[in-house]
């Protein structure tokens, strides 16, 4: 399958990665590409630590299972780092997008990852509290992936942000969020 794009998100459970795993798909479908998504998790509490999956492909998807092999990893509580191998059977030249305050040469050393691997950091959290108001990273989070990868436009993404979150919310959070996004597109660090 060429260009299949395959994204493995963790997170922890409260914090947006099964959202965010869904809007990224659906911006694939509205930008005519295939889509997957998929959260991995049980019973979890609040704050435990979980995955979730997405595939992007302009060609039909025939597997159907979680990703063992990502392009992209994205971390949305860089406390996982110490508990979780986040970067597990990422290839050689995959890319990583972490939600923290450490440079990314640095968060690069500190994984250990091929030379061919991309790092990316931001401050997604404080972008979340500043913009929503709350400590939900996971439209941050989307903003850098948009920018870091073009795995999908940020306009699009913006434009399901109105669609998605309509149904829900109100168009204060509407906004907030559309915000987050664009400041994660300007604020995310690549090493």
């Amino acid at each position: 399958m060429e260009q299949l794009t395959e994204i493995r998100w963790h997170a922890r459970a409260g914090q947006g990665a099964v959202t965010a795993a869904k809007l990224v798909a659906e911006t694939a479908l509205a930008a005519d590409k295939y889509m997957q998504a998929m959260p991995e998790y049980g019973p979890e509490r609040m704050g435990a630590p979980i995955k979730a999956f997405t595939r992007i492909s302009p060609d039909p998807i025939d597997i159907h299972c979680n990703i063992e092999h990502p392009n992209v990893v994205i971390v949305l509580d860089d406390s996982l780092l110490d508990v979780v191998d986040v970067t597990e059977g990422l290839v050689d030249d995959g890319t990583v997008i972490i939600n923290t305050c450490t440079p990314p040469d640095a968060a690069k050393r500190s994984l250990g990852v091929a030379d061919g691997v991309t790092v990316a950091c931001l401050d997604a959290s404080g972008i979340a509290l500043d913009t929503i108001k709350r400590d939900i990273p996971n439209t941050p989070m989307i903003g850098a992936l948009a920018k870091v990868t073009e795995a999908v436009d940020i306009d699009t993404v913006k434009s399901l942000l109105e669609v998605t979150f309509g149904k829900k919310f109100g168009q204060e959070i509407i906004d907030a969020n559309i915000a987050s996004v664009d400041r994660a597109y300007e604020e995310v660090v690549v090493a």
